[in-house]
């Protein structure tokens, strides 16, 4: 660090650090919406906050946890288990909340100590390292003690400096952020289209009302298929028009029973195994003895869950050559499914990378393109868990899968909506890639801003 930077106890600048608590009654009392969350150590990332498995408490409860209420700008922290140390600020979106017991809450002196320097202080690799270490003292599992918070020490350079230096990374930050949400609205557009055309029947069934009032079955079809009302089908350019004519045209305009209720005349009830080959990855073991800082990027279910996107671009580890004869090494565009731990989630290799057993693969397949797959693995999804099994962990086996019964739309349906979503996908890589070079980048700048080796002085940015 900086010479001109003092380092302090973290103690002596806050006005609160300690953990929160759980509501008697534990995950019965957990409620799916509410007034109040209740933030717990899986939503707490280093690169933000996340949604997935927040829970509510009712108002009673919460005044029950008074005394840990987060406040805007409040440090949280990761204090036991695997995920210790990971560190976010309070999302403003989210408060009132409370933490459970697994949470600390670091509340600085605001003209003291800025609470996004100390939390960007604190993912620092080496800061990060240190953390680790400090958590590992312990007899059982990993844990950050009240005590070690409040003796850690943190720099304090000037304040005006430490919200510059906040100010250069979170404006990276929020270009990540507004990439994310871009690529939120765009899958739920893409996940709209599925829906509408392989679950709801939307063109189907406007075609049969057409039918029904004496109207044009394909002008109705093609009204839901663009959104569009007839007035501005009139306006589309010629060839936009025959275009969405023609994937009107590849409808059907009558619904007929099958094994999975009504559906699309000419459409199939069929098993996914008939049209796919199932095969899981696999893993060298020991898998410490193939393990290496470089080599053949090795992809964990902790990659694909880290990332919301449908691209899966990097990995945290990697195997040695010698690893390859005992797992599978697949190319750059291939789609896997996890299988355990968090199964039944589709991702796209944007790298060639060894996948171990806890993933599924498809050698070989026909009349299905990966892009339907895709759409088709997140609608089967809640179904696909339901019928795993496992002691620890729900596992989906290959069985499962492949005898899953699945709607079979013609492959003229199926490459329509190929070009169609693909596009779609293409626009969220090209998100994805700038949100990873911004990390990257964001990364790089971290250790030498908090170094002072890269002086902030000359920044124009305005600070709050």
């Amino acid at each position: 660090m900086s010479v001109d930077w003092s380092f302090v106890r973290l103690k002596d600048y806050c006005t609160k650090i300690g953990s929160g608590s759980t509501p008697r009654g534990g995950a019965n009392v957990y409620l799916d919406s509410g007034n109040v969350c209740l933030i717990r150590s899986q939503n707490i990332y280093n690169d933000g906050f996340s949604e997935n498995g927040l829970v509510f408490i009712s108002d009673s409860d919460a005044e029950k946890l008074n005394n840990v209420e987060i406040e805007l700008n409040d440090v949280l922290i990761n204090i036991t288990g695997d995920s210790v140390a990971r560190v976010c600020l309070a999302p403003k979106d989210k408060l009132p909340a409370r933490v459970n017991q697994h949470v600390a809450i670091i509340r600085t002196v605001k003209n003291e100590l800025d609470p996004k320097f100390v939390r960007y202080f604190l993912t620092d690799n080496n800061t990060q390292n240190h953390l680790l270490t400090l958590a590992g003292t312990g007899a059982t599992r990993n844990a950050l003690t009240k005590g070690m918070l409040e003796e850690f020490l943190v720099p304090k350079p000037d304040i005006l400096i430490q919200k510059k230096i906040s100010k250069i990374l979170s404006d990276l930050d929020e270009k990540i952020h507004l990439n994310n949400q871009i690529n939120q609205t765009l899958e739920s557009i893409a996940q709209t289209i599925f829906k509408s055309w392989y679950i709801d029947f939307d063109p189907v069934r406007a075609k049969i009302a057409a039918k029904l009032e004496g109207a044009d079955p394909e002008i109705a079809a093609m009204c839901v298929i663009s959104g569009k009302s007839e007035a501005e089908l009139k306006q589309m350019p010629d060839d936009d028009f025959a275009e969405l004519q023609a994937t009107a045209a590849l409808f059907p305009d009558e619904l007929v029973e099958s094994e999975l209720g009504e559906v699309p005349k000419g459409w199939d009830a069929i098993t996914l195994g008939n049209f796919l080959e199932i095969k899981r990855g696999g893993s060298p073991r020991p898998i410490q003895n193939f393990m290496a800082p470089t080599g053949y990027p090795w992809v964990k279910i902790a990659d694909a869950t880290a990332d919301p996107s449908p691209f899966l671009f990097k990995t945290k580890e990697f195997i040695i050559k010698e690893g390859l004869r005992k797992t599978v090494y697949l190319k750059k565009g291939s789609l896997i499914l996890t299988n355990s731990a968090t199964p039944g989630l589709p991702k796209f290799l944007e790298l060639d990378a060894c996948i171990h057993d806890g993933w599924l693969y498809f050698p070989q397949k026909k009349h299905f393109s990966d892009n339907y797959l895709y759409f088709l693995f997140l609608k089967l999804r809640t179904q696909l868990v339901a019928q795993g099994n496992g002691s620890v962990f729900t596992n989906l086996k290959t069985d499962i899968l492949r005898n899953q019964v699945v709607l079979v739309p013609t492959k003229e349906v199926i490459e329509k909506f190929d070009f169609q979503v693909g596009k779609i996908l293409e626009m969220m890589k090209t998100q994805c890639i700038q949100s990873s070079n911004l990390s990257d980048l964001r990364d790089t700048l971290l250790p030498k801003l908090l170094s002072g080796k890269v002086s902030v002085l000359g920044f124009q940015g305005e600070v709050a």
